[in-house]
């Protein structure tokens, strides 16, 4: 039997992270079954694998911006007879749509019924749906690290240490995925999970790298991974930065190797984050928390999205205001109703619902504004100049000078390598977007 495990290609082309659950499904896989011959596709870098794909079953792991071409990838699978199987959090938020498009979908965590999966298709008895538990971290595999091959080479891998988030953010899908209870990893599999990975730097792959009321558990964490000589980046929230123990925290985790926090801004107002609930997670001064991170040797990029119901144009502007204001990168998108999501429930009477999942990708406008002049058209062209602005390359060459110089040469490296392919892709996206308005504004006006 031969499995082929798949990622669709991401919407703004190839991206030099490898998508963790490529080599983590194939480390369950050996786990259940050692005879299983098993084959890797990263579609971003591979984009020709699939025309003389053969295997017997494709394990494809869909998000919402890459559910199209993940279906569109299944029907060429399943026109040569082979069985597809569906997972990750789009097919769990919407399982009945993925179940129309293959033969089976997992919905939510895989390690409690992957062995059953592979063993029901053995037997010619594939279930439409295999409901996953949110099981112990207690035993999870090393993922099959090097097994991923490809046209272009993927230079980051993923390692994820805990699972589940508390917080209540109208815009996230983690938590209705993993729950609102946080699940730790033991350390030494961390730690084992790091020191396996062929590269010098990774990625922490955890919705948040340091919890409030939790803070001498990435303590603990920053301190054991300190000997695997290795350098990193990863997400953390703002509150645990000012807490009592941020300062310990913080030493710790550059001393680990840490050389950039990416952070979720979310908006650009108090207000904006309240009507998000995102609040809870952001602290009394973030600005504050963002210049600490800065004095204890890691650089900052923030993650924000604009155009909500309750944006203005004026954020637009705003956040190319921080950018100088706080020396940091920034990362911006457009507001994206994710299903499964509170922010869906509460944006469903003014949804476009016209538009496809392909448009999910943080570069369109997919709901009415009660603002008038916040037309979707102007806010996908504001979208376009502020990113192209925040990322021009003479801004992310200067920023070279306002990162830590503890992290020299390793995270002004890692800063370009962040920030110049995204500016790539917005470039290309632009275009594409200018000579497809048109066409979208009619799919609007049908709504």
């Amino acid at each position: 039997m031969k499995l082929c495990i798949i990622f669709p290609p991401l919407p703004f082309g190839w991206t030099p992270v490898a998508p963790p659950i490529l080599e983590y499904l194939a480390a369950l896989t050996r786990r259940a079954d050692p005879s299983i011959e098993i084959e890797l596709i990263s579609a971003s870098a591979d984009p020709n694998a699939f025309e003389k794909l053969e295997c017997d079953l494709a394990a494809i792991s869909i998000l919402t911006p890459t559910a199209v071409p993940g279906y569109r990838i299944a029907a060429k699978l399943r026109a040569r007879g082979i069985k597809v199987v569906f997972g990750n959090m789009h097919a769990s938020a919407m399982p009945e749509e993925a179940k129309s498009h293959g033969d089976a979908v997992v919905i939510g965590e895989a390690e409690s019924v992957w062995p059953q999966v592979l063993k029901d298709f053995r037997a010619g008895q594939l279930k439409p749906f295999y409901k996953g538990e949110q099981v112990d971290l207690d035993d999870l595999p090393t993922p099959l690290y090097g097994l991923l091959q490809g046209k272009r080479r993927h230079q980051f891998r993923i390692v994820n240490t805990s699972r589940g988030c508390p917080y209540n953010c109208t815009f996230c899908s983690v938590k209705p995925f993993y729950g609102d209870k946080i699940r730790f990893r033991p350390i030494d599999h961390v730690v084992r999970d790091v020191a396996a990975i062929p590269e010098k730097m990774y990625i922490n792959g955890d919705e948040n790298i340091w919890w409030t009321g939790k803070e001498q558990r990435a303590i603990d964490l920053f301190t054991a991974l300190k000997g695997c000589g290795k350098r990193w980046m990863g997400f953390g929230s703002l509150r645990p930065v000012l807490s009592p123990a941020g300062k310990r925290m913080l030493n710790a985790a550059r001393e680990s190797g840490m050389l950039t926090a990416w952070v979720g801004w979310d908006a650009m107002t108090d207000e904006g984050l309240k009507a998000y609930h995102a609040d809870g997670k952001i602290g009394l001064d973030r600005e504050a928390a963002v210049r600490t991170i800065k004095d204890h040797g890691i650089d900052v990029s923030l993650f924000y999205m604009l155009g909500s119901r309750e944006d203005s144009l004026d954020d637009f502007k705003r956040s190319v205001e921080v950018a100088d204001r706080l020396g940091v990168s920034m990362h911006p998108s457009l507001v994206v109703p994710y299903p499964g999501t509170k922010l869906r429930q509460e944006y469903e009477p003014s949804l476009y619902k016209e538009l496809g999942w392909e448009y999910y990708n943080g570069a369109y406008a997919l709901f009415e504004h009660p603002d008038p002049s916040m037309t979707p058209e102007v806010r996908e062209e504001l979208f376009y100049e502020t990113s192209l602005e925040v990322l021009r390359l003479g801004r992310v060459l200067r920023h070279m000078f306002k990162i830590p110089k503890q992290g020299f040469p390793h995270a002004h490296i890692l800063s370009l390598m962040s920030q110049i392919p995204v500016r790539h892709g917005y470039k290309i996206a632009y275009e594409k977007w200018k000579a497809e308005r048109t066409s979208v504004a009619e799919k609007r006006r049908r709504t």
